[in-house]
């Protein structure tokens, strides 16, 4: 419960924070143009609000439905669906009498403020900690597979070399570079020789649905860490700290071949020889119908693998944080992209607010948070730059054409526009929380 609580601050907190900066944009670029703006709302207020306080012309405030915010600017066509203000005559300080161009970086203001504040995070995050990764060449046991990565083609054990024939630095980066870069095949040391794996669109879509496909393998050199109440291991007596020896009698060389092994006892009972305070004890221990006992792992070397870190200077760290937003950047766009190809099946990927909020880390850390709000940052702006009418994507396209054609739309063109958009986002927001409602009842969330 406590984990939960700790996301759903962290993920409210963000949005909060991304929220007001988007529509900043809008509301700055709004006042440099002498434009009018009526509301600046953190969330939605139907029927009323949490908060509220007037000041000049504009009214600001917390709503009580928090999925986004809004500018309400005078003289546009916009969520509000305001159908009276628009019956009266144009006045100088409305959004519809201002030139094509103004009114076009008045909507372009939101998603700008999202990619600079998201650039300026990865700034910070550089100069405050740097980067840290571990390095494919200090995987130095080869990879563990769960059971989607063994139908890929990968084995446990495998080396990495290359993806495409191009060797690869980050270990965390070979999945997603499979995914997003649309590799063919991945070159592993397997047994001594070099194998080719291929990648079809069919694994890509699997890679998709697979939470965790490969990790670093590990020894059998572990112990328990947290163990879970109400589960067999803390029924039968299990403590923090306990070191395995043997289970059924057997050792193990890796971890994984544990896991393994539990796996095939499904259901059954088996007898985990421990280590505690120096003496050994026999634990008889029920394996759930997952091939679980009910323990999170610790290793009695934490520090299997050598991490490489490198760190920027103030000065350093403004073209390294821009590196990293423009990289994120295109590769959210390939990631996007995904969603067009019918064999990658991505859109059964799609979540919603649950989705996002377990991205964010159980405890709460800054560094995380940090990393996940300039992540979401950029979606934002790319989901807002999106031609639906209703989102700032919408007004930019129709506001292109005007300059292009030099003909306005009509005001209940851009009305129906507008509904019809809403009615499509709705659907796209109830679509992706049912697919997190699904995961979870399933579950493989």
């Amino acid at each position: 419960m406590e984990t939960i609580i700790i996301k759903t601050a962290q993920l409210l907190l963000s949005l909060s924070i991304l929220v007001v900066l988007h529509e900043l944009g809008h509301f700055m670029f709004a006042r440099l143009f002498k434009t009018r703006v009526e509301k600046f709302y953190l969330f939605f207020d139907p029927w009323f609000s949490l908060f509220k306080i007037k000041k000049g012309e504009t009214e600001y405030g917390i709503g009580w439905l928090p999925l986004g915010g809004y500018v309400k600017i005078s003289g546009m066509i916009d969520e509000s669906m305001d159908k009276e203000a628009m019956k009266l005559p144009p006045q100088p300080h409305e959004f519809r009498s201002k030139p094509a161009w103004q009114r076009l970086l008045i909507m372009l203001g939101g998603v700008t403020m999202n990619f600079i504040f998201a650039i300026l995070i990865y700034i910070g995050i550089m100069f405050a900690w740097g980067e840290t990764f571990l390095p494919a060449s200090n995987v130095k046991y080869g990879i563990a597979v769960d059971s989607i990565g063994q139908e890929i083609g990968f084995m446990n054990g495998d080396f990495i070399i290359s993806l495409d024939n191009k060797p690869i630095e980050s270990f965390t980066a070979i999945v997603p570079t499979i995914v997003l870069d649309h590799v063919k095949t991945v070159q592993v040391q397997r047994n001594g020789q070099l194998t080719d794996v291929e990648i079809s669109d069919s694994d890509i879509a699997l890679l998709l649905k697979s939470k965790v496909v490969m990790i670093p393998r590990t020894p059998f050199d572990i112990k328990a860490g947290k163990v879970e109440k109400g589960l067999p291991a803390e029924m039968a007596g299990l403590r923090k700290g306990d070191i395995f020896k043997t289970v059924d009698g057997q050792t193990f060389e890796f971890y994984d071949q544990f896991t393994s092994y539990l796996a095939a006892k499904k259901g059954q009972t088996i007898d985990l020889e421990i280590l505690r305070d120096g003496q050994s004890i026999i634990k008889n221990i029920n394996v759930s119908e997952e091939g679980k006992i009910g323990f999170y792992v610790s290793y009695n070397n934490p520090d299997i693998f050598e991490y490489k870190t490198v760190k920027y200077g103030f000065f350093e760290s403004f073209p390294a944080g821009i590196k990293k937003g423009v990289q994120t950047t295109g590769d959210y766009l390939k990631q996007f992209r995904l969603f067009f190809k019918k064999e990658a099946k991505a859109y059964e990927s799609l979540g919603g607010f649950a989705t996002i909020g377990n991205i964010f880390p159980g405890t709460w850390d800054w560094h995380s948070f940090w990393n996940m709000t300039a992540f979401i940052s950029i979606i934002l702006a790319i989901m807002n730059l999106l031609p639906i009418p209703a989102l700032d994507g919408g007004h930019v396209m129709f506001l292109m054409g005007e300059m292009i054609t030099g003909r306005k739309p009509g005001e209940k063109f851009l009305e129906y526009s507008q509904i019809a958009g809403m009615i499509l986002l709705l659907a796209l927001v109830l679509y992706a929380n049912a697919n997190d409602i699904i995961k979870i009842i399933n579950g493989t969330f």
